[in-house]
């Protein structure tokens, strides 16, 4: 993990001393609506910092892409235009290659050890790490939880993919594992999806259940398969020039409040996605089809050589590292 992140964490009263008029602006970026995990969870850090800050600090959260779409808002933050915000890896895989490790088909049993792996030094703390060279500071993890996916036709076993043409986020891993099971996979970006939905543009995508409700994807498509083949985890990145441009305590505060939101938010992805489905059954418009373990061996094998075809790119040390984890963790 970034050498200041273990820091002993000083709540300074200089800090709380600054002079009035001195309060500093923090724009933050979601792709999500206020009615989502990630949302609750940038409250919860707004809190903390301008608390913590004594107001020093005033955390805006700009929700549902108002500052542009990941990629826009990830090139804003690299020249401090924008100063925060949690990203999906996928679209943060093109400044930092080994962010694919995390949308690796089937890389995370369970969402427990997804966390307890992603906090490691070994595995979280290298990816973080990796963010430096490209303009930023990786602070933590936030979720949107497993993907499912959503079709205008019943998906039970990978051969039911063939020919269709299947949303992912502009990601080649993400492109290459529907290319596994037989898909055409079509890069479109998160604001155009429902759209695109609607149009038949594309017939399928993938996303967790508080995403899917969040932008009413139920509305355009008729079938939900329970997968959990993919998580979806989010990267939440400061703009390094801002970054380092504040006081060691200031900087302390705000990784410190970074990591208090992650766990904030992770209980509440949890919470999102379990009342979520149970909202979608009650509603009963959408045909829900849970996989059998068989039906999930079948997707596992299908999606499995993604691994072995993207190593070289994520870093082969770093997958054996992410094997053995989940292993060990998985053993507990």
């Amino acid at each position: 993990m970034p050498n200041h992140v273990f820091r002993p964490l000083v709540l300074s009263l200089a800090i709380a001393a600054a002079p009035a008029g001195a309060q500093e602006v923090m724009k933050i970026h979601l792709d999500l609506t206020q009615d989502s995990a990630p949302y609750q969870g940038l409250k919860e850090f707004e809190r903390l910092v301008e608390e913590r800050t004594n107001n020093a600090i005033d955390v805006e959260i700009y929700p549902n892409n108002a500052l542009g779409d990941d990629v826009e808002a990830a090139q804003q933050i690299q020249f401090g235009a924008i100063h925060g915000a949690p990203i999906p890896t996928a679209a943060l895989s093109t400044f930092n290659p080994s962010l694919q490790l995390i949308d690796l088909p089937f890389i995370f049993p369970s969402a427990k050890i997804a966390h307890e792996t992603l906090d490691s030094p070994e595995v979280g703390g290298k990816l973080l790490e990796g963010m430096a060279e490209s303009g930023f500071v990786g602070a933590t993890f936030f979720e949107n939880g497993f993907k499912q996916l959503t079709c205008n036709h019943p998906i039970h076993e990978p051969s039911d993919y063939e020919g269709r043409k299947v949303r992912v986020m502009q990601s080649p891993l993400l492109i290459a594992q529907f290319e596994a099971v037989g898909a055409t996979a079509i890069p479109i970006a998160f604001s155009e999806l429902y759209g695109a939905l609607q149009q038949g543009v594309v017939e399928c995508q993938e996303n967790p259940l508080q995403t899917i409700n969040a932008m009413k994807f139920y509305e355009v498509q008729d079938y939900l398969t329970l997968s959990n083949h993919g998580y979806l985890g989010t990267v939440f990145v400061f703009s390094k020039v801002w970054f380092d441009a504040q006081s060691p305590e200031t900087q302390d505060i705000l990784m410190k409040s970074a990591h208090d939101a992650a766990v904030f938010e992770r209980k509440a992805a949890a919470e999102f996605n379990d009342r979520i489905l149970g909202e979608i059954r009650a509603e009963g418009s959408t045909e829900i089809i849970e996989l059998t373990q068989a039906q999930r061996d079948d997707f596992l094998a299908a999606m499995k050589p993604v691994h072995a075809k993207f190593a070289d790119e994520i870093g082969p040390d770093l997958i054996q590292a992410t094997y053995d984890k989940v292993q060990s963790l998985s053993a507990k």
